[in-house]
């Protein structure tokens, strides 16, 4: 399920949707699902058990230190900007900065991970080195996304 889409929330959304479309199923109609069997959001949604499903989520969510366990923010850009602009936010140091990974065309990817409570002061920090990049006029952008959908 995964597979099919490359973000945190595929399989809730999978199970959102297929859970919405069985909801409008006269009483004791079927429903069918094309999907293996196995996967998470199918048991799921076969018992009928969303809660589960989301406690499940983010126990893995903990153990792998993805959002919402954590805070994460996402700067995507030339390496030259994403280096710059790591350096220049003054990152605590229990920041963990994973990458940078290429992406192709010239883009690349770091993500910074820090403890939910930090997650504020990461978001002012980056919006400080954002700014100030801006005043010095840079020449190339750095997207900057908090908790990002994406990590790859």
């Amino acid at each position: 399920l995964r597979g099919a889409r490359a973000d945190l929330r595929a399989g809730e959304e999978a199970l959102r949707r297929w859970m919405n479309a069985a909801a409008l199923v006269r009483p004791r109609g079927p429903v069918i699902v094309l999907a293996d069997g196995s996967l998470t959001p199918v048991q799921a949604l076969i018992r009928w058990d969303a809660v589960t499903y989301a406690e499940r989520e983010l126990a893995e969510r903990r153990e792998l230190g993805f959002p919402p366990a954590v805070r994460m923010a996402s700067l995507t850009g030339t390496p030259q900007a994403v280096r710059e602009l790591v350096e220049a936010a003054g990152l605590p140091d229990d920041a963990e900065v994973l990458g940078p990974v290429e992406l192709g065309e010239g883009q690349e990817r770091a993500l910074v991970r820090v403890d939910r409570g930090r997650g504020a002061a990461l978001s002012r920090l980056l919006k400080a080195a954002q700014a100030a990049r801006s005043t010095r006029k840079a020449a190339d952008v750095v997207r900057v996304r908090v908790d990002p959908l994406e990590l790859i």
